[in-house]
């Protein structure tokens, strides 16, 4: 036995041998990533909330109807009342668990390739790259469940020759599929995948900004108080560009073209047609349709997703024992 060590090492009454020298010292534990899915779980809670919201901006979109509250009794009327405005719910699902699992997903995953500090130290450049590339991604691998879900919500507003009757959203994909080819599930995906990009890069790294922000403040303490102000914040701001893009003709018209082309089946369908088509029957007009009832569900959406995700975050630390 080496000299360092008989000096690092005694023997206790029992012949064995005992370090004396104090344990490693250790960093603090690193916390576990959450669950890739756990976005998801909570935009889905959020979506069903809102659903009859959503329904109306398509059915807006698609249809003749041009005032928010007729179209709303339309629906009720044509589904046997309150039913009726939950029209196509396991299509919002469907594409909650596509669409925005990878864009909670990938977010995060982003982050931390990007950013080894603290998360609550990462600059706001990081968090819009993060967002955008997140939107990018999630509008091409929750394309089809978006037509899905477009084409259920906007059926009953259709004529009856034209209605599609899907019982499903799994159903539908399977036939849509079937019919139009697997080429049909990429219908729309120019104008979606724009708007997935612009809503995520302010929605996402706007809420992440304000909460590092207010939990610098001595007022707010990670909780749902602080959950809520900054999801408030985010969605202010998620306004402001929404009401700014459009004004520039950009962020409604893309989402009124994508319900358009996703809306309608068999062959053709492309994006100048669909605008040529509108301003000829429509004028300019054609580009604010659907925009208060979308305007008015982003706010308690937005707010619900929030809460939601952070509960689940709590939840989920419960369970792992973390502080």
């Amino acid at each position: 036995m080496s000299g360092r060590q008989v000096e690092d090492s005694t023997t206790d009454p029992k012949g064995i041998e005992t370090s004396t020298q104090p344990p490693l010292a250790r960093g603090p534990k690193k916390k576990k990533p959450y669950p890739f899915w756990l976005g998801g779980l909570a935009a889905c809670s959020a979506a069903v909330i809102t659903h009859p919201l959503d329904l109306t901006k398509v059915r807006m979109q698609v249809s003749g109807d041009k005032h928010m509250i007729s179209s709303i009794r339309k629906t009720m009327q044509m589904g046997g009342g309150l039913r009726g405005l939950f029209d196509g719910l396991t299509g919002t699902i469907f594409r909650q668990a596509t669409y925005s699992v990878t864009r909670f997903g990938v977010y995060d995953i982003i982050k931390r390739e990007i950013h080894d500090g603290p998360e609550r130290e990462m600059p706001m450049w990081k968090l819009i790259f993060s967002g955008c590339s997140a939107g990018a991604i999630a509008g091409l691998v929750g394309n089809p469940a978006e037509i899905i879900l477009v084409r259920m919500q906007a059926d009953k507003a259709k004529p009856a020759e034209q209605q599609l009757h899907y019982r499903n959203a799994l159903q539908g994909l399977g036939r849509m599929i079937r019919d139009e080819g697997l080429s049909s599930t990429f219908r729309g995906v120019a104008p979606n995948v724009v708007r997935t990009i612009l809503m995520n890069g302010s929605q996402l790294a706007a809420y992440d900004w304000f909460k590092q922000q207010l939990l610098r403040l001595p007022w707010f303490e990670d909780n749902i108080v602080t959950h809520f102000s900054a999801s408030f914040c985010a969605v202010s701001v998620v306004l402001f560009r929404e009401v700014r893009e459009v004004a520039r003709a950009v962020c409604s018209p893309a989402d009124v073209i994508k319900s358009r082309i996703m809306s309608a089946s068999g062959k053709g369908g492309s994006v100048m047609s669909a605008i040529s088509n509108s301003f000829k029957t429509e004028g300019p007009m054609w580009m604010f349709k659907g925009w208060l009832p979308s305007w008015t569900r982003l706010q308690p959406q937005t707010i619900l997703i929030f809460i939601f995700l952070e509960q689940f975050k709590k939840g989920v630390d419960w369970y792992r024992g973390d502080k």
